[in-house]
Order: structure tokens, then C-alpha cells, then sequence
């Protein structure tokens, strides 16, 4: 699920990683709660 991101950079590679941890928060809260 992880691509090493070559040409994009900064912009692809911290968008899918920030896009990432905010559904695993989700999960983790509605899991919780």
C-alpha cells in the first residue's frame, strides 16, 4: 500500500500519509465511542 513516491515529492506522499492517519483516528474513535 506504501509507494515510494519518486517525482512527486512532498505534496503526494504527505497528502496519502495525512489521508491515512485521519481514517485510522476515525476508526479508532468510532471503535471507542
Amino acid at each position: 500500500m506504501g509507494y515510494p513516491v519518486e517525482g512527486g515529492g512532498y505534496g503526494s506522499g504527505a497528502a496519502f500519509a495525512l489521508v491515512m492517519f485521519v481514517l485510522l483516528v476515525i476508526i479508532l474513535r468510532v471503535g471507542f465511542f
